[in-house]
């Protein structure tokens, strides 16, 4: 599996990945790391649960051990999924009841999202689906502290992962906090109260949302 990202104009992440079971738990913990570095962390469970029923449907309908591409795509308000193959079989919802065989992840994926599809491409078809970024909207905030974060990591000479750990990220924190408090104390400014009035607006942003 591997990852590019395009930073100048538009998000964007692509995962090529071979469709085995074994390999759905490293695309849902990529995906999730992923929507986490873009501030959107809100829908990880449910776009997680979408990679999940069309990678399932590629491995199911096309074959075990194929190749395919996980497309993500933030665009306005929404996020765009697309799960590329090299076959040309569109899939089809049943309609009036459905089992194992008759597309149970199609149904779910259409519930579940604000409009899905099928497109046919140069070397097979993609299957995609939009979910709403409206869980996520108060995000701007978190992607500018990611934003943060990462010039920070880079300042201090931090690990260049592509999808550090919780716990790296965490820490980069305590650290961006610690150094802000430092510089107040040279302003002759009191670290404690400006900790308070960023705990108190924190706080009523939560409530307001």
């Amino acid at each position: 599996m591997s990852f590019y990202e395009e930073n100048a104009r538009q998000l964007r992440c692509v995962l090529p990945f071979e469709a085995v079971p074994t390999e759905l738990a490293l695309l849902r913990q990529t995906v999730r790391c992923m929507l986490g570095r873009w501030g959107a962390g809100a829908v990880a469970d449910e776009v997680e649960l979408a990679v999940t029923e069309l990678a399932t449907n590629v491995i199911k309908h096309v074959g075990e051990g194929a190749a395919a591409t996980l497309v993500l795509e933030p665009r306005e308000g929404l996020l765009r999924v697309e799960l590329h193959d090299k076959s040309r079989t569109v899939p089809m919802v049943r309609v009036g009841g459905c089992d194992e065989e008759c597309g149970r992840g199609l149904h779910l994926l259409s519930a579940m999202s604000l409009d899905w599809g099928t497109l046919l491409t140069a070397t097979g078809k993609a299957v995609w689906c939009e979910i709403s970024l409206e869980p996520a909207r108060h995000c701007v905030r978190v992607q500018r502290a990611t934003a943060v974060l990462d010039e920070y990591r880079k300042l201090s000479g931090a690990s260049s992962a592509a999808f550090p750990a919780y716990a790296v990220l965490e820490a980069s924190v305590t650290d961006v906090i610690a150094d802000l408090l430092h510089w107040l104390a040279v302003q002759g400014s009191d670290p404690d109260e400006v900790l308070d009035r960023a705990q108190t607006r924190y706080e009523s942003e939560v409530e307001a949302a």
